[in-house]
């Protein structure tokens, strides 16, 4: 299946497949390339040139037949390759929930981690196979690859709680990743 179910869904079980990145039956996949991310990674000429040269799949995210819709509770599993653009790390777009909403990320494979920024705070929770990651309700938040070969992770989330991938544009993240001699350094967000 490549699109959402329409309610009312009946009770069903979704198969997850870690080292595949999958879920059975599956929804709606979604590519972002590098030039999907544009205005999130620091360097602009270095992201202006790699896009240019080779626009490289950055992360997908394949979601469940789970619409995301008031009281239905959505699944996804996002794969974020390993990679750095002008030494910053590999990353998802970032997004706010506009109905502000928790939400839980589940490692499946690989190394990375959520940033998170609430406007004010900032923080950085370190995702590895079997760890949870919560997400409260009114952070931005950003997930990077923060090793060598693929992150994959498994979202849980509100259906209504929606995606504001603007505000991170107009507020930062609070910390950017970067990759310096094989290890992760956190560095405050400038706007």
């Amino acid at each position: 299946m490549t699109s959402f179910a329409v309610p009312p869904i009946s009770p069903h079980q979704i198969s997850l497949d870690a080292i595949a990145g999958s879920l059975t039956p599956s929804g709606p996949t979604l590519v972002r390339r590098l030039s999907d991310l544009a205005g999130c990674f620091e360097n602009t000429e270095t992201y202006e040139a790699e896009v240019a040269a080779s626009n490289p799949i950055v992360y997908q995210v394949i979601s469940s037949t789970v619409p995301e819709l008031p009281r239905e509770l959505p699944q996804s599993i996002t794969t974020i390759f390993a990679g750095t653009c002008g030494g910053e790390l590999y990353m998802t777009k970032g997004h706010q929930h506009p109905d502000p909403q928790g939400e839980i990320y589940f490692g499946l494979e690989g190394i990375g981690g959520i940033i998170m920024f609430d406007g004010n705070e900032k923080k950085y929770v370190e995702i590895t196979p079997g760890k949870i990651g919560y997400i409260p309700p009114g952070w931005a938040h950003r997930s990077i690859n923060s090793g060598t070969t693929p992150y994959k992770f498994l979202a849980v989330y509100p259906g209504s709680a929606g995606h504001d991938y603007g505000w991170v544009l107009k507020n930062g993240m609070g910390l950017r990743g970067f990759s310096e001699n094989g290890k992760l350094i956190l560095k405050d967000f400038i706007i």
